[in-house]
């Protein structure tokens, strides 16, 4: 058995390996290069009750654990993470905020529609406002029972396939971040529209988009928390969301290191297998270790926050790590692979492309930084 893992939580996540390997992974070159997750395999991660393994029971969720959804985003990571961003986007970004700080009326509306599969994602980062999460400019005026909201918003994830988005937005501009009020908004609302698609480097197959409010209404009962306390709510969700992507770089790396291994015992040359050598026998004695050290930080960050424990610290380390730990891997594959390891021919260089984002969204590796020196500072 797994450590913190019950034996009914193993018995899923050997089917969602299975999934991984068989359906997703045979496709994941397909997807980078379509940049689309298609749309059978976001139905077949609905029919495996994906979307509701985290959600729990009285919303129609199975109630399993948060340590659970980081295995499973690892496990489909490792074969694709644009599809695996899908599901990670829809239950440790739009979800976990509604779970941690809304009101019933929003859980029974919002997250009901999660356990059967609806997607949904996070919208906060703006043209102006990415590391500096306070300074974004969307406003949120009151009008009667609603809000007016106007504004853009960046580098949206799960874009053209979202149904709803937690998002922020001022709400009463001379408190700076103690003016800021975290709400949710059907992607169906009129006046919010996605004003373009971003094609990125690597997680292509990921729908990353921009969106524009235009005079969006949002109701009163919407906000997520409290009014004006928006800026705990984003921070909070943010904490939980690192873990979720130190998973995914972990499943990256992972992935880039097993075909390197596999490579270096069949690619011979100067009559042996390159295992044989020294030099590339180092090179996979460093991948193991920093892919072990990045698995340990990450499972127990999720053991943290799946007990209510404060895991800031813990969540920006595995999150720094672990996206250096995937960028390392990935570079030195390729160096195993040589020449091969820069064409197409193989998926290393695309592990390297997945693996660059991870060192950048969810806070940049500088922010994890800054995060965890204050953390270890409070303490002395």
């Amino acid at each position: 058995m797994l450590s913190g893992l019950k034996e009914t939580e193993e018995q899923v996540l050997k089917v969602v390996r299975e999934f991984a390997q068989n359906e997703v992974k045979p496709r994941a070159r397909q997807i980078d290069e379509e940049e689309n997750v298609p749309q059978d395999l976001i139905d077949r991660m609905r029919a495996l009750g994906l979307f509701s393994i985290y959600i729990p029971e009285k919303y129609g969720g199975a109630g399993l654990g948060f340590e659970l959804l980081v295995r499973v985003i690892e496990e489909i990571s490792k074969a694709c993470p644009s599809t695996a961003l899908v599901l990670d986007g829809a239950l440790t970004l739009f979800a976990e905020p509604i779970l941690m700080f809304g009101s019933e009326e929003l859980k029974k509306r919002y997250l009901t529609q999660v356990a059967q599969g609806a997607v949904g994602g996070l919208a906060i980062t703006e043209p102006g406002a990415g590391s500096d999460a306070a300074s974004i400019r969307t406003t949120a005026v009151r009008k009667g029972s609603s809000f007016v909201v106007n504004g853009t918003k960046l580098f949206i994830s799960n874009g053209r396939i979202a149904k709803f988005f937690v998002f922020d937005a001022v709400t009463d501009s001379g408190k700076r971040h103690r003016g800021i009020t975290t709400f949710v908004v059907d992607a169906g609302t009129p006046g919010l529209r996605i004003s373009r698609d971003i094609r990125k480097m690597g997680l292509r197959g990921s729908s990353t988009v921009e969106l524009v409010f235009e005079d969006v209404e949002v109701p009163e009962e919407n906000i997520v928390g409290q009014l004006n306390d928006g800026f705990r709510v984003i921070m909070e969700t943010l904490d939980a969301g690192r873990i979720g992507i130190a998973a995914q770089a972990l499943g990256i790396a992972e992935a880039a290191y097993e075909e390197a291994l596999e490579y270096s015992k069949n690619r011979k040359q100067f009559g042996q297998a390159i295992s044989e050598f020294e030099g590339i026998q180092f090179k996979l004695a460093d991948m193991a270790t920093r892919i072990e050290a990045s698995r340990l930080l990450t499972y127990e960050a999720a053991r943290l926050w799946a007990v209510g424990q404060r895991a800031i610290k813990l969540a920006s380390m595995a999150k720094m790590y672990a996206s250096e730990t995937a960028m390392f891997v990935a570079k030195e594959a390729i160096q195993i692979f040589g020449g091969y390891g820069y064409t197409k021919d193989f998926d290393v260089e695309r592990h390297l492309r997945d693996a660059k984002i991870t060192e950048i969204y969810e806070g940049t590796n500088e922010i994890q930084r800054i995060v965890i020196a204050r953390e270890i500072l409070k303490g002395h």
